[in-house]
């Protein structure tokens, strides 16, 4: 794969696809191996963290035998996502025992990359970035050579992202989630570009939902020249020039393969994002008159998630996602089930779109089964 620049701050440069460390498989043996393969394949950035699970040390067993080398390695802790002690509480002192932690799990001298995990919200961001804050853990470690760039991940607000980032001067990577559904980042990522901030996109294939086949979607992906849903989402996202390297979260070889060859094939002019873009604009829940999520239905008096339903009926009805609409359903209805809707109609009443969420209920259960 052709290297890209990943962002002036940093000066690195990454391949197109890289490592997401989220999801290996759970036999070692396999997870080392897949690794190895990831990176013989061409990809080179790593993302992982002390929060996946044995990650960090599957990891250190697939970069011996000169596999470090070859590899920028990136991970990332915050005490509001994972704690590991009750001593930390997003403090200089604390994030620098994770830092060493994560060295020592991870089986490495350095770290190319440390980030703040998921600043998700003002308080998170005033927690890292405050004086003696986590922010300047980090660069203390920088001092010591023991990381050698800073960055954080984030599902904030593309607002507020946009004012961060014009007081992150210390920020030389970005990860923000972006594919086919989620395109609100994108000023986000246009920004980032523009101050030097390498920039990465983790869900590009909609955390596997475009990994389905979906005969909706299909009709666009041959639209414009791509060879599955999958490769449509990949390709979408790599064409976004202000897009650095997407993750690619991986628990088989073929998730490698696959994700690979579609970045080698050529990325979509401005005519084809543009068909997919208003694609999507007139399938938008708000296009076709359909939920939006805005929760007023809620609390519904029988405890159903009917959000969740909702969505259910959305990815079947409109996307064409049919295996994933019964696992969203089934999970949103794990705890309560749809027949404990008593037809009390509270819910139709405060529905903004005046939809006929009873009748709705009963198609989902009817269409998707009961879990």
């Amino acid at each position: 794969m052709e290297l890209r620049n990943f962002g002036k701050r940093s000066g690195y440069m990454v391949a197109p696809v890289s490592i997401g460390a989220m999801r290996f498989p759970p036999d070692a043996l396999d997870a080392v191996g897949l690794v190895r393969h990831a990176i013989d394949s061409g990809m080179r950035y790593i993302d992982t963290s002390r929060g996946y699970g044995e990650s960090e040390y599957v990891l250190s067993r697939a970069l011996r035998d000169g596999y470090r080398e070859r590899v920028v390695l990136s991970t990332k802790c915050s005490p509001w996502i994972k704690k590991v002690t009750d001593a930390d509480d997003g403090s200089a002192d604390s994030v620098r025992r994770r830092i060493d932690e994560s060295l020592l799990r991870l089986g490495v001298d350095y770290l190319d990359f440390y980030q703040v995990w998921n600043v998700n919200d003002p308080d998170a961001w005033e927690l890292a970035t405050r004086r003696g804050g986590m922010v300047d853990g980090i660069k203390r470690a920088v001092d010591e050579g023991l990381v050698r760039h800073i960055g954080f991940t984030t599902h904030e607000k593309p607002e507020a992202l946009l004012r961060y980032l014009d007081e992150a001067e210390w920020c030389e990577i970005l990860l923000v989630s972006y594919n086919l559904l989620k395109r609100d980042y994108e000023p986000v990522l246009e920004k980032a570009k523009d101050l030097g901030i390498g920039t990465i996109v983790m869900n590009p294939v909609g955390g596997g939902r475009f990994a389905e086949d979906s005969p909706v979607l299909m009709r666009l992906a041959e639209e414009v020249g791509a060879v599955s849903v999958a490769d449509l989402a990949v390709r979408y996202v790599l064409s976004n020039p202000n897009v650095d390297t997407i993750l690619c979260g991986m628990s088989k070889a073929s998730d490698v393969d696959a994700t690979i060859a579609s970045a080698r094939r050529t990325v979509f002019d401005h005519a084809a994002r543009e068909r997919v873009n208003d694609f999507f604009d007139r399938l938008s829940r708000e296009s076709v008159s359909f939920c939006t999520n805005c929760g007023y239905c809620q609390p519904c008096p029988a405890g159903i998630k009917i959000p969740s339903v909702m969505s259910s009926i959305y990815e079947g009805r409109f996307l064409g996602f049919a295996e994933g609409a019964r696992k969203t359903f089934r999970r949103a209805t794990a705890e309560v089930k749809v027949d404990a809707c008593t037809r009390c109609g509270s819910c139709e009443k405060k529905c903004t779109q005046g939809l006929e969420i009873i009748r709705e209920l009963q198609y989902a259960a009817s269409e998707y089964g009961q879990a």
